[in-house]
């Protein structure tokens, strides 16, 4: 389909001051209301956003030298170990990582009440935390360990670098044993008493362009409130994901691989999470903006929340044993009315995602982009999704 316009175009209606930009709630309503083609026409750029828990996540970070000089082998923040298996101050803090002296899942269900997820939020809100890492010693490297307090501000670099972020559409989780089960999608009752799901519906920015047809490689975002980039797809991304008739995936696909400048993020969008019985985590703000370039992509903002989709699996029996089964799916206007219906039987239906936040990092997006703060990239290399 020939474009509308392109993103230099775009960005220069940006800086005139002249650019139409709605939320992706906004988009959907004008699509509705008046077609992909005057939708098309009349705006410039969509803003999505999701926050969610993206456990596959985590912060490369420098603590700088400091007479005599050392090349670290095992370093902890807070008792939380970082990998420091990449150069002599350099580690990487995941998100999942706990406390050493956590008991897990020894006193079950297990509270894991702090981990990497956790050092991540507090150095963001400008806490003390403690630094102790060890060293072997070499003649070019002479010291052995170190032990201080330190800030964000004392670090050299801290940079957020995710693997694996914004699923493209995840499972609704239901429970068919006869116990309650404690998993990443938390707590989930016996005998289908509960499912709990998570995804930003007609927010999430993977369902606003389900072909990434826009976002790769370079596409700037808002990363935990401050500018981060695509750097391509994530781990387990799904290149030929099976398809609704409206091109959204009906099962887990599409992933990003994301990086943003820790030092800028603002804590309200990146908070540490204590899952019971399963572990720790993270829970993170993510902005995406669509560039409406042709009718096409008018369409795929267009999405509504009963357009999507979401799978109901069995976490009782099914999923950890690998079986694939899907029970049924149910859309996601079905979701977030708080009930839906799983063989014959009426179940409470639980969201892990913050609709209310994914809906706030949308609109601050568009408000950056209104107030000329933000700009639109072109991806520099595509993600593959068929």
């Amino acid at each position: 389909m020939a474009n509308l316009r392109t993103i230099k175009e775009i960005n220069e209606k940006i800086a005139n001051g002249t650019a139409v930009i709605l939320t992706a709630g906004e988009m959907t309503k004008l699509v509705q209301e008046e077609g992909k083609e005057s939708a098309a026409k009349k705006v410039d750029v969509v803003t999505t956003g999701t926050f969610s828990t993206m456990c596959s996540s985590g912060v490369f970070f420098n603590i700088g030298q400091q007479p005599p000089l050392m090349k670290v082998t095992k370093m902890w923040l807070n008792n939380v170990f970082c990998y420091s298996g990449i150069a002599a101050v350099d580690a990487y803090i995941g998100c999942t990582e706990v406390s050493e002296d956590d008991p897990l899942n020894k006193v079950y269900p297990g509270a894991f009440k702090y981990g990497g997820g956790h050092v991540v939020e507090d150095l963001i809100k400008g806490k003390t935390v403690h630094l102790r890492a060890e060293a072997y010693g070499t003649d070019c490297y002479p010291r052995k360990e170190i032990e201080k307090d330190i800030t964000l501000d004392d670090l050299r670099d801290a940079v957020m670098l995710n693997p694996r972020n914004c699923y493209q559409n995840y499972n609704c989780a239901i429970n068919y044993s006869n116990k309650t089960i404690y998993t990443y999608m938390g707590p989930i009752k016996p005998n289908g008493l509960n499912a709990n799901y998570a995804t930003a519906g007609e927010y999430s920015p993977l369902f606003n362009d389900p072909y990434f047809k826009t976002i790769g490689l370079g596409t700037k975002i808002l990363m935990g409130g401050a500018e981060g980039f695509v750097i391509g797809a994530g781990t387990q991304h799904d290149e030929k994901p099976a398809r609704n008739e409206r091109g959204i995936p009906l099962g887990g696909s599409g992933t990003l691989m994301l990086k943003g400048d820790l030092k800028k993020m603002n804590p309200r969008y990146v908070r540490g999470l204590s899952i019971i019985g399963y572990g720790c985590s993270i829970a993170l703000g993510v902005a995406i903006p669509i560039p409406i370039l042709n009718e096409d992509l008018a369409w795929y903002t267009g999405v509504a929340n009963k357009d999507i989709q979401v799978p109901v699996k069995d976490y009782g029996n099914d999923y950890p044993n690998g079986n694939p089964r899907v029970i049924k799916h149910v859309t996601f206007e079905e979701l977030q009315s708080g009930e839906i219906e799983v063989e014959g039987k009426k179940v409470q239906a639980v969201p892990l995602t913050s609709y209310a936040l994914s809906i706030e990092v949308a609109e601050d997006l568009k408000e950056r982009i209104l107030k000329k703060e933000f700009f639109l990239t072109e991806a520099q290399d595509k993600i593959v999704s068929e």
